[in-house]
């Protein structure tokens, strides 16, 4: 596979859980995952574990219908950058938002070795308030 058609099986598969398996297979075990400054779950962290603890488990358990719609791809030799939108409606508040994201992949020998976010996080913020 492509380092694009990696980058695209984390976000096309029919289910979150397809999605997640797809990332697992391709992530090094020390992947370094950055969540942008002001965003709810902001920080860099190192490792599918810690991601997983610490991102995809509070967005599963804190949202309802999060997701990450992708518009478009850039791909140049080791790095592949998505961007579209971020929907999901927040369940203790109720509150919906839609903000626009891009995401930077840098891949090394077809394994995925980083992840950074850049959100629009006010609508978001927003959306926990």
């Amino acid at each position: 596979m492509t380092n694009l058609e990696i980058v695209k099986s984390t976000y096309e598969g029919k289910t979150s859980e397809e999605n997640g398996r797809n990332l697992a297979k391709y992530v090094v075990e020390d992947i370094s995952w950055t969540e942008a400054k002001g965003f709810p779950y902001a920080g860099t962290y190192i490792g599918l574990e810690n991601v997983t603890q610490n991102v995809f488990s509070r967005l599963g358990s804190e949202w309802i219908d999060y997701k990450f719609t992708p518009e478009d791809y850039v791909a140049s030799d080791d790095k592949v950058v998505a961007y579209g939108t971020y929907t999901g409606t927040y369940k203790i508040t109720g509150k919906s938002f839609t903000a626009r994201v891009a995401h930077i992949w840098k891949l090394k020998d077809s394994k995925i070795i980083s992840f950074e976010q850049f959100v629009d996080s006010q609508s978001v913020n927003d959306a926990v308030k």
